[in-house]
């Protein structure tokens, strides 16, 4: 953790909090950060003031609180989820389905999108983003990263880490680079990785998809210490940098739909 520079809020015309951090000078760019199903944790911010480091405005909507996963609620899920303690682990699952059994409501999904497409509005209203504004989430926000690229021409880049694309019809949608990473030992998406570049190709994305030996879901996330892998984290954030640094260093706008 590199200590806290930013700032939770509540933006205009918002009824949720977004954490807000700001590079030092003139942005490079703005992005959309989503978080993991744990809700806007410190994880999250700490990923949005290193992006900020990098001279990227930050926008880190919290848009699981909501559906009942606040920060402390996610806080909670994340340390039973690491605990060593069986009784603890136990409790895990049957909390996790209460919870997040609001976030699996398809207006919600719709609600989720539109607050998305509001904070790449602030974004486009900020001063020195201009059109210069990518996406970046994790988990539950990796898949809502594939979402808002579908849904939001603005969009000029995507990285999603560990998630699941939107179905084909709105696969097609999207218009911008997709950078997404996964783990070889997380089964469930590296089973249906193929399908996934089929229906991507079809759809003319710009796809590809880093997968690291040797490590599961989370691997970036450095306050699990069960999943984290502290070098597949460090070239995953150097090609996210290079990413960005390629499509958001001039003002040049999406490719028009």
């Amino acid at each position: 953790m590199h200590g806290s520079v930013g700032e939770r809020s509540t933006l205009d015309g918002d009824d949720f909090e977004t954490y807000v951090a700001e590079p030092a000078g003139e942005p490079r760019g703005g992005l959309v950060l989503i978080h993991e199903i744990w809700g806007l944790v410190e994880h999250i911010t700490d990923v949005a003031d290193r992006l900020a480091g990098e001279g990227y405005l930050v926008l880190a909507p919290d848009i699981l609180s909501r559906a009942g996963i606040t920060p402390q609620v996610g806080a909670e899920l994340l340390r039973l989820r690491t605990s060593t303690d069986r009784e603890e682990q136990a409790r895990l699952q049957p909390l996790m389905r209460e919870r997040m059994a609001p976030a699996q409501d398809p207006a919600y999904a719709s609600w989720a999108v539109a607050a998305l497409r509001g904070t790449v509005d602030h974004l486009a209203a900020s001063d020195g983003v201009g059109d210069r504004i990518g996406v970046l989430g994790f988990c539950f926000g990796g898949s809502y990263s594939f979402a808002l690229a579908a849904a939001d021409p603005r969009i000029r880049v995507a990285i999603p880490f560990y998630g699941s694309p939107p179905d084909e019809a709105t696969v097609a949608e999207i218009r911008c680079p997709v950078l997404a990473f996964y783990g070889d030992r997380d089964e469930r998406l590296i089973s249906g990785l193929p399908a996934v570049r089929e229906r991507l190709a079809a759809a003319g994305v710009d796809f590809t998809a880093q997968v690291y030996p040797g490590v599961g879901h989370a691997f970036f996330n450095d306050t699990n210490p069960h999943t984290y892998d502290a070098g597949a984290a460090a070239d995953a954030w150097a090609r996210t940098l290079a990413l960005l640094e390629s499509e958001l260093s001039s003002s040049g706008g999406a490719i028009a739909r």
